[in-house]
Formats: structure tokens, C-alpha cells, sequence
């Protein structure tokens, strides 16, 4: 274990035998840091916070603060990391409150870039990415293979899909389904699929086109939403995509982001 002498770290904190701990970091009393794991300096990691294994936390970073919630009066509420992601400078992960479930928690593999917020009682995914000052409100769910554009704002209680892609300087205030393209500033709109994303994933030509196929369906041929379910699920059945669309879509409670003109999402995809 390296710790240096700089740092404060409480007794009754728990650390693996080969953290590596930087000048001037403070870890409270209830922390546990998993194998492998780096605070390069200054870092804050406060409450009941549990860290995996091989994270590297950077400067000024904070993790297990206090939720920002009026309700909140000092409940043992937690914050949970997996392990191998990259938390950079300034980043504030908050842990839950027990109106939302008492837990705050990110998966592994994940990068959250400098000054990202993700407020209490937000459930995050795998192989996340969140750009520069991107803010989650409370209660928010990202799914797996997911891109959270820099600047970008998202309302408490939105869910966020797997594979889901969401542009710069937005503001997302209902659910984005997996594997799909969001963007267009305030009140942000689906463009269509995330192509991109998911061609670098391995999604084969013919996968890709099924589901563009699907979202045509879903959120252009004007249907609401309860009737373009059951259309779909007629005629995608046994289409395991299509499937968790569907099964995302009925799950809303916020509601699902409109998409834009069928023009504009082809202009998206050239610009991209």
C-alpha cells in the first residue's frame, strides 16, 4: 500500500493492500477501495462508498458526498463503483437517499470526464461515457455502451438505454430508447439510430437494418405509443433488439423523446 503522507485516511477505512493513496486525499470512515485502485491527489471519498477494483481517481474529484436532497437527515446511504473506470478531474458522485432506494451506483468499465455530476439515486451502467460537465438529476438510469455528450443535462427520473448515444449541450427531459440517437439542444430529439456506435460495437448490417426498420415503426409512422408496441410486437416477434425496445418504451413514466424529420436525422448521419 502506498499512502502519502499528506493524505488523511480514517482507521476504520478500509483499503486494499495495494491502493495507492496521493497527496492530500481524505478518505472517511466507512470507505472500502478495492485492489488495484489510485487517488492521484486531493481526492475526496466521504460516506458509505465503495470502490472496486483498479479505478484511478483524479484530482478534486469527490465521491460519497452528501445527496443535494432537502429530504435528506444523515441515513447510512451509499455509493457503489465497479471496477476498471476512470473518474477525472472534479467529477461529484452523491450517494442515494432512502426515498430512492438508498444507493448512487456507476458499473465497471465506465469514463466520467471532468467536472461530470451524477446526482443521488442514479443507477449507471457499463462501459459508460460521459463528457466534460455532463449533470445527471437524481434517480436517473444509463444503460450499458452508452455516450453522454459534454454539457448535456438530464432530467431526474429519465432512463437512458444501452448503446444510446446523446449529443453535446442538450437537454433531455424524457426516456431515450436503447440504441438510438439523441440531440438538438433544449428538448433534445431522436435523430435515429446510433449507427455509429453500434457498427463499432459489431452490430452486423443486417442487425442495424432491422432495427432502423423497427424505429421507423415505433416513432415515425405516427402511431401513439401503446398502439406502435403492439404493432411492433407483431411484426418483430422473436427479434430479441426489438424486444428490449419495446420492453424499455412500456416501462416509461417520463415519457418517450419524439423523433424529427426523417431529413434531418440523414443530415445528422452525414455530419457524423
Amino acid at each position: 500500500m502506498k499512502i502519502h503522507p499528506t493524505a488523511i485516511i480514517h482507521p476504520k477505512a478500509t483499503l486494499a493492500d495495494d491502493v495507492e493513496v496521493g497527496p492530500f486525499c481524505v478518505v472517511g470512515e466507512h470507505v472500502t477501495i478495492g485492489k488495484g485502485t489510485r487517488l492521484l491527489s486531493h481526492v475526496s471519498l466521504d460516506g458509505w462508498t465503495e470502490i472496486g477494483e483498479r479505478n484511478e481517481v483524479h484530482p478534486f474529484a469527490s465521491i460519497g458526498g452528501p445527496p443535494q436532497h432537502l429530504g435528506y437527515r444523515g441515513e447510512p446511504t451509499k455509493v457503489l463503483l465497479g471496477d476498471d473506470n476512470v473518474i477525472r478531474e472534479y467529477v461529484t458522485i452523491n450517494r442515494g437517499t432512502v426515498q430512492g432506494g438508498g444507493v448512487t451506483s456507476l458499473g465497471s468499465k465506465g469514463i466520467l470526464m471532468a467536472y461530470v455530476h451524477v446526482a443521488h439515486d442514479c443507477r449507471l451502467g457499463n462501459h459508460l461515457i460521459m463528457a466534460n460537465a455532463a449533470s445527471l438529476a437524481g434517480h436517473i438510469t444509463i444503460g450499458d455502451h452508452s455516450v453522454i455528450g459534454g454539457l448535456t443535462g438530464i432530467l431526474q427520473f429519465v432512463r437512458v438505454g444501452d448503446y444510446v448515444m446523446v449529443g453535446g449541450c442538450c437537454a433531455i427531459g424524457q426516456d431515450i430508447p436503447p440504441f438510438t440517437f439523441a440531440a438538438g439542444g433544449y428538448r433534445a430529439h431522436l435523430y435515429g439510430l446510433n449507427t455509429v456506435g453500434l457498427q463499432r460495437h459489431g452490430f452486423s448490417s443486417d442487425r442495424i437494418a432491422l432495427l432502423r426498420k423497427a424505429f421507423d415503426l415505433l416513432f415515425r409512422a405516427g402511431h401513439r405509443t401503446a398502439e406502435a408496441i403492439k404493432l411492433a410486437q407483431k411484426e418483430f416477434k422473436g427479434q430479441e433488439d426489438v424486444a428490449r425496445i419495446l420492453s424499455f418504451m412500456a416501462g416509461t413514466k417520463r415519457g418517450i423523446s419524439r423523433a424529427v424529420h426523417l431529413d434531418l436525422e440523414r443530415e445528422a448521419d452525414h455530419q457524423l
